[in-house]
């Protein structure tokens, strides 16, 4: 309840407003949502560890770009991690084939008569996602503390939420730390990340199937380091979920 109420109070003394056209609601406005072209296709996509790759929108677009930034630069706006989210979800609902960690529809209620009793039936439902577990990319704790949050990990919750999956942020962790990625060139990249990540639980991971999230997706450096772990670490398909791709 009082999540709540200091939710609203910051409604109504810092109304958000859209980063792209400043009309007030949203951080992004349902309009300005449509500029960013969410894809409704998927193609599968595979490297040696990772299994799959999911992702919304182009990081082309200056839009996502500014978005993401504001997200994971200063002055952060850790709520934004809402409405990213909400592309992801986005870009499942689109699609023709739905990803099978999607959500069952509520079983249907039927009543059947049987003599003089009634008795209610469920339809037979699977659980598509009770092998899945999502698990955010880490950060290391000086960029944490940096920035007081991780962004991967509040996409995950918010993915969490839609998905009806265990979101599990401290399974993975970051053990060192790196240099920024955007920085270095593609081999960089790789020799900056390896050996940075650990697994603190393994019968967490064990026959799981994993869906790994981030925000941005460019050379796959940094989530390829993190499936190596989680393979080793007895897991089975390793799926990544981003906003965007570069």
């Amino acid at each position: 309840m009082w999540i709540k109420i200091k939710n609203l109070i910051l409604d109504i003394f810092f109304p958000k407003f859209c980063f792209n056209c400043e009309k007030e609601g949203n951080y992004l406005c349902q309009d300005c949502q449509e500029l960013l072209e969410i894809s409704g296709f998927h193609r599968n996509y595979s490297t040696q560890n990772l299994d799959d790759l999911y992702f919304a929108v182009d990081y082309k677009n200056p839009l996502i770009k500014k978005l993401i930034q504001r997200f994971k630069y200063e002055p952060f706006v850790k709520k934004l991690a809402k409405s990213l989210s909400y592309l992801i979800i986005t870009h499942f609902q689109l699609m023709d084939n739905k990803p099978n960690f999607l959500p069952q529809p509520e079983p249907q209620r039927r009543v059947e008569k049987n003599e003089h009793v009634l008795r209610e039936a469920l339809d037979p439902r699977t659980s598509n996602g009770a092998d899945f577990i999502l698990i955010p990319v880490p950060l290391d704790k000086k960029r944490l503390r940096w920035r007081g949050f991780n962004q991967a990990e509040e996409l995950s919750k918010e993915l969490a939420k839609f998905l009806k999956i265990p979101s599990i942020p401290n399974s993975l962790t970051k053990i060192k730390e790196t240099f920024p990625q955007i920085k270095l060139s593609d081999k960089e990249r790789k020799e900056n990340v390896r050996g940075v990540f650990l697994i603190k639980d393994r019968e967490l991971i064990k026959n799981k199937n994993i869906l790994l999230v981030d925000d941005v997706y460019t050379t796959g450096a940094t989530m390829e380091e993190c499936a190596i772990v989680l393979k080793k670490a007895g897991a089975k398909d390793i799926i990544g979920v981003v906003v965007a791709r570069g």
